[in-house]
């Protein structure tokens, strides 16, 4: 059995105490990680975004906002996790200035400077450990394969998920499994039952029961 962190949903970044910037991803995908991952015995948790959905009660659910919450959490929790996924979607973009007032309507253009929030999977990346791992997903609108092997290597994960835009807020999904030397592991595509459940079952092969059978 591994212990298993996986991120899910979106995060929110506000603008003022009342509008924010969002995605529209659903958290689908990382509550059907999460249940295959109980099905084949490991202990989950599942750090997430607001979604409106209900995750295995087996799993422990640890609810978060923006995505400085989610690195806050994770980063925390990981040193005592053997893994984690990163399936969630989180904000790329906050604000530099937060209004600590609802902004009001002036009739003229509204003019926001954005800067790019901490990215999660490549900061547990950074700092895991020789005996841990960590999966990313890669969701691009072009060069999928090219820009996700470029993500793998940035972010220094063991294997790298990539999908498309259509997979947002989508009952299935279509993906492509990458290793750190290019190789295209799997082509998986169906319900997102269906594509969590084989992900799992590689995910288990390669970076879980492989690692253990070599343990001295």
């Amino acid at each position: 059995m591994a212990r298993i962190m996986i991120t899910s949903g979106p995060t929110r970044q506000y603008l003022d105490p009342v509008r924010y910037l969002t995605n529209a991803s659903s958290g689908r995908m990382g509550a059907a990680l999460a249940q295959s991952a109980l099905e084949l015995g490991h202990e989950v948790l599942v750090v997430t975004g607001p979604v409106n959905l209900d995750y295995d009660p087996r799993a422990e659910i640890c609810e978060v906002l923006t995505t400085e919450d989610m690195l806050r959490e994770c980063f925390t929790r990981f040193p005592d996790f053997d893994g984690a996924i990163g399936a969630a979607a989180p904000c790329d973009y906050r604000p530099r200035v937060v209004a600590t007032q609802k902004l009001k309507k002036t009739g003229e253009p509204l003019q926001l400077e954005l800067i790019e929030t901490p990215d999660v999977i490549a900061t547990l990346g950074q700092y895991k450990r020789p005996d841990q791992w960590v999966v990313g997903f890669a969701l691009e609108s072009e060069d999928h394969r090219f820009r996700a092997l470029a993500k793998l290597e940035a972010k220094m994960c063991d294997l790298m998920v990539s999908n498309g835009t259509e997979a947002i807020n989508a009952a299935e999904n279509r993906v492509e499994l990458l290793s750190p030397a290019g190789e295209l592991l799997a082509q998986i595509s169906g319900k997102k039952e269906q594509v969590a459940a084989e992900l799992m079952a590689q995910i288990d092969r390669r970076l879980i029961s492989g690692r253990r059978s070599h343990d001295p």
